[in-house]
């Protein structure tokens, strides 16, 4: 790897690291304050919404950011293309979402959703707008600049949540949380941006860039209606309660999960594109991520799992308990999500956009077991359910993309495979201090303490590479700070 595209993957991962932390940081702590201002119900009816959100914004952004990002020479008819092509489809869906809205509220048997979702719709309109802006961003490996866009609207929507909380407004200071959130972040992408759109239209840019993107939109749009389908299967046949606790399970899950998907994917597709013309440099690089991510994933989320109900219990209450129980599983579930992510990255560095489609398929017609269990049996049956999926789902991912590296499944697992082990020693060690006879205001942190003390000790004791790499990454990154670089 080049020292400029060495350079600038570091910083971009640490950048996109503290953009991570720190946004989910205050999302997190925002979240603590409404769980205990708002109810499950107040929260389930937001998550209702938000599986329509989640799958229109898929469809405006039609797999064009990823064409976007891969693509080497990217014309400004490229990007003016594709911001014409967003407006008219994030247009579209916000009218379909507005008049769908009486139909949802009467699916899920929820009047209220009727004027919920007609206002929430215009955060299709307002993500739809920013796509590009950030999609140049991403391209540039320019972490920094997103990190202080998402740093203004967390804070700011999070005041505004809990002030209209605090005002008595329930379930619309969840509402004004989201589209104030959307709206500050697209407001500063466009001020702190230098690309402007000129309003033209290429026929021809738009098939190239579609021809690449499209399968990926059906593929985005299939993972997208799979997981978005256990919130509606639980929103219909359970209640909104229940709905409610379900996601307040994942979203603390998705402290962990998502924040390292979420930067790993980010940073890992532009800078491994950029090698894709150097198998063995690829293949190093990749495997590296891998190791050192699935550490740090697999033992946040192991250990997360291990103090579900002291953390739950303390942090947001009791009404919250279902949510507790849930959560192990939760991140059981959500702890392959970076393994899935970075081989189904692979397959786009490597151009197999009909590749992903295909494993996109095949992978649904596995997770149909599950739905099938949370409808006519129980909630639980289907998460579990799902663990079974997710197994199969990262044995086709790593078939698939290491097939063109010669880095197949099984040479993944021996490589993560000490992690595993390490954490889930550390994890059972946690677990077992909450069976000490004492307050849960003092078992969580001591397991905290504890799960930090075993995981180091291990680490160290075994001398493992990944824990190494990043101890060497974190005492690089404090010497600059000292030294003011």
């Amino acid at each position: 790897m080049s020292e400029n595209l060495k350079t600038k993957t570091v910083k971009g991962v640490g950048w996109s690291f503290v953009d991570n932390i720190a946004n989910q940081g205050i999302s997190f702590l925002v979240g603590l304050v409404l769980a205990n201002l708002l109810t499950p119900e107040e929260y389930g009816l937001v998550g209702i919404i938000m599986i329509f959100i989640a799958i229109f914004n898929c469809i405006v952004d039609s797999g064009f950011s990823s064409a976007l990002v891969r693509k080497k020479d990217v014309l400004p008819i490229d990007y003016d293309t594709i911001f014409v092509a967003n407006i008219i489809f994030s247009a579209a869906l916000f009218v379909l979402c507005f008049f769908g809205a009486p139909f949802i509220a009467d699916f899920f048997n929820e009047p209220q959703l009727t004027l919920l979702t007609q206002v929430m719709g215009i955060i299709v309109i307002i993500n739809g707008v920013a796509i590009v802006q950030r999609t140049i961003l991403v391209k540039n490996i320019d972490f920094k600049t997103q990190t202080k866009i998402s740093l203004i609207a967390s804070i700011s929507s999070g005041v505004v949540g809990i002030g209209m909380a605090l005002y008595g407004m329930g379930v619309w200071s969840l509402v004004g949380q989201q589209i104030s959130r959307q709206t500050l972040n697209t407001l500063f992408l466009w001020i702190y941006g230098t690309w402007r759109p000129r309003l033209k239209f290429s026929v021809e840019s738009f098939k190239q860039l579609f021809g690449f993107g499209w399968k990926l939109l059906v593929s985005g749009l299939i993972d997208a209606l799979w997981r978005e389908i256990y919130q509606i299967v639980i929103g219909k046949c359970y209640s909104s309660s229940m709905l409610g606790q379900y996601t307040r399970s994942t979203q603390f899950s998705a402290v962990f999960s998502s924040n390292l998907t979420t930067i790993v994917q980010r940073v890992s597709f532009p800078v491994l594109s950029q090698l894709q013309d150097d198998k063995q440099r690829l293949k190093e690089g990749y495997r590296k991520v891998i190791k050192v991510t699935m550490y740090v994933t697999f033992s946040c989320m192991l250990m997360l799992a291990a103090v579900a109900h002291p953390m739950i219990n303390v942090l947001i209450g009791e009404k919250w308990n279902e949510a507790a129980n849930m959560l192990p599983i939760v991140c059981f579930i959500m702890m392959l999500y970076p393994l899935h992510s970075l081989n189904l990255n692979m397959l786009q560095v490597q151009g197999r956009s009909d590749l992903f489609l295909k494993l996109e398929i095949i992978k649904k017609v596995f997770a149909v077991a599950p739905i099938l269990l949370g409808i006519f049996i129980d909630i639980y049956y289907m998460l579990w359910g799902s663990v079974v999926t997710g197994l199969i789902s990262y044995y086709l991912n790593s078939y698939y993309s290491g097939k063109y590296l010669k880095y197949d499944f099984w040479s993944q697992v021996k490589d993560i495979a000490p992690s595993f082990l390490l954490a889930s020693v550390t994890a059972v060690v946690v677990y077992a201090v909450s069976l000490l006879p004492m307050s849960l205001y003092i078992i969580f942190p001591l397991q905290l303490v504890v799960g930090l003390i075993v995981l180091v000790a291990l680490s160290e004791m075994f001398k493992c590479e990944e824990y190494v790499e990043l101890k060497r990454i974190l005492f690089s990154a404090i010497n600059k700070l000292r030294n003011g670089k």
